[in-house]
């Protein structure tokens, strides 16, 4: 009975062993920045700014709707333009865009009220969702390109 207890103990110590690490070693849930509980921060109320400010019409997935809004899932253009994305967030945008060789001109309106930090969580957030994977978006980094960006409102 104790031997049988004793192996269980073992075996019980030896998956949770193999769980942990292969779970370190998925892509995604390392550390970001080396500072995973200000990622957390950041994820987590840029997931609560999102949904009050861009899922109205990006949808709470990140899909976009339909032809008027452009997906944030996959999106080649959020991959290739960070600071242009940080841009748009903060002053919006109006003409054309193209994502995933799908053709938006819908004007996105900006969103002027939110500081440096909402900014930087809110791209924290969605570059980190829906299968995007990116470290922390730092506001040094927001305050930079919002301070360069052409079409302010």
């Amino acid at each position: 009975m104790k031997t049988r207890i004793r192996a269980n103990a073992i075996a019980l110590i030896l998956v949770t062993f193999l769980v942990s690490f292969f779970m370190a070693c998925v892509p995604g849930n390392q550390e970001r920045s080396g500072d995973s509980i200000k990622f957390q921060q950041y994820y987590a109320e840029g997931e609560r700014l999102y949904k009050a400010y861009c899922s109205n019409c990006h949808q709470n997935d990140g899909t976009g709707l339909r032809r008027l809004y452009p997906p944030l899932v996959n999106s080649d253009f959020m991959t290739q333009n960070l600071n242009e994305v940080l841009c748009i967030i903060k002053y919006g945008r109006k003409g054309e865009l193209w994502v995933n060789r799908i053709m938006y001109n819908q004007p996105m309106k900006g969103n002027p009220g939110l500081t440096e930090l909402e900014v930087a969580e809110i791209a924290t957030y969605i570059y980190n969702s829906w299968g995007n994977v990116h470290e922390t978006i730092e506001v040094a980094e927001v305050a930079s390109v919002l301070a360069s960006c052409e079409d302010k409102e």
